[in-house]
C-alpha cells in the first residue's frame, strides 16, 4: 500500500504546486486525465484520487458542464499544511507574509495566554528543551530557526486547544520566513534569547497577563523586521532550503 500511497502524494503536491505557481490560471482548465497520466507516468485511478484531493482543498472545482478547473484562491483551505507549503516553494509574495502576520497576531498572543493557564510539565520540558537548543545555537554555533520553530509550535500545543495547535501548520511558513529574516540580523538571536526567555518565564510562572505582553514584544519585532525586508524588496528566504545555521560566537 505503501508505494501507492507515495505514488498519490507525490501527484497531488505536482498538480497542486501547478496550480499555486500559476501554471494552470485561475478559472482555466487543467489538462484531461490522459494528458496528466502521460505527463506523470501515472494510472488513471492515481489521477482521479489526486483530483478528488484538489477538489477537497478548495484548489478545483469538477463537473459535467464545466470540465476540471482551477478555483479562485479565496476558495483554497488556506489551513491546509499542503496549500501553504505550495505557496512556500511557489513563492510567498508581500500579500500573503501579511496576512499570515495578521493571523499569527491574532492567534499566538491568545495560545499564549492559554498556555500561561493550561501547560503541563510535559509542555514546560520540550519548550525549556527548545530553549536550550537556541541557546547552544547562539553560543556555539548550529541550527537556531528549527529549535526557535519547536520553541512556538510548543508555547501552541501547550494552550491545550486542537483549533489552535492546527493553527501552527498554517503559521509555519511565516515563522519559518520570520526567524531567518531575524536570525540574519547583526545580534539578532542573541538579542532575541531574553526576549524568547520572558515568554517561557511568563508560562511557567502561570501569568497569562505577563505572557501575552512578552510574545506581543516578539511579534512586533518581528513584524518590523519582515516589513524592512518587503520595503526594500529583498529576496525572501527560500524555504525550500534548509534553514542557515548559526557561526560559533
Amino acid at each position: 500500500m505503501a508505494p501507492i500511497k507515495n505514488v498519490h502524494g507525490n501527484t497531488v503536491d505536482h498538480l497542486g504546486e501547478a496550480i499555486v505557481s500559476g501554471r494552470y490560471a485561475i478559472g482555466g482548465a487543467i489538462p484531461a486525465e490522459p494528458v496528466l497520466c502521460e505527463e506523470l507516468g501515472v494510472s488513471r485511478t492515481v489521477v482521479r484520487e489526486a483530483i478528488k484531493s484538489l477538489v477537497a482543498k478548495g484548489l478545483i472545482v469538477t463537473g459535467p458542464k464545466v470540465g476540471t478547473r482551477v478555483m479562485p484562491s479565496e476558495h483554497w483551505n488556506w489551513f491546509d499544511p499542503d496549500v501553504i507549503g505550495w505557496q512556500a516553494r511557489a513563492g510567498l509574495t508581500p500579500d500573503f507574509i501579511r496576512d499570515l502576520q495578521d493571523l499569527r497576531l491574532v492567534v499566538e498572543p491568545a495560545a499564549v495566554k492559554l498556555a500561561a493557564l493550561r501547560a503541563t510539565a510535559d509542555d514546560i520540558v520540550a519548550i525549556e528543551a527548545a530553549f536550550a537548543g537556541m541557546k547552544q545555537a547562539v553560543e556555539h554555533g548550529g541550527d537556531y530557526v528549527t529549535f526557535d520553530l519547536r520553541f512556538h509550535q510548543g508555547l501552541l500545543r501547550a494552550s491545550r486547544n486542537r483549533m489552535l495547535v492546527q493553527m501552527s501548520k498554517a503559521l509555519s511558513a511565516l515563522l519559518r520566513t520570520s526567524f531567518e529574516i531575524s536570525t540574519a540580523k547583526p545580534d539578532g538571536p542573541v538579542n532575541s534569547l531574553p526576549l524568547h526567555r520572558a515568554v517561557l518565564d511568563a508560562v511557567i510562572a502561570r501569568d497569562p497577563a505577563q505572557a501575552e505582553r512578552a510574545i506581543l514584544v516578539l511579534i512586533n519585532g518581528a513584524h518590523q523586521d519582515l516589513e524592512q525586508v518587503l520595503a526594500s524588496r529583498r529576496r525572501l528566504p527560500k524555504l525550500s532550503q534548509p534553514a542557515p545555521k548559526l557561526k560559533a560566537a
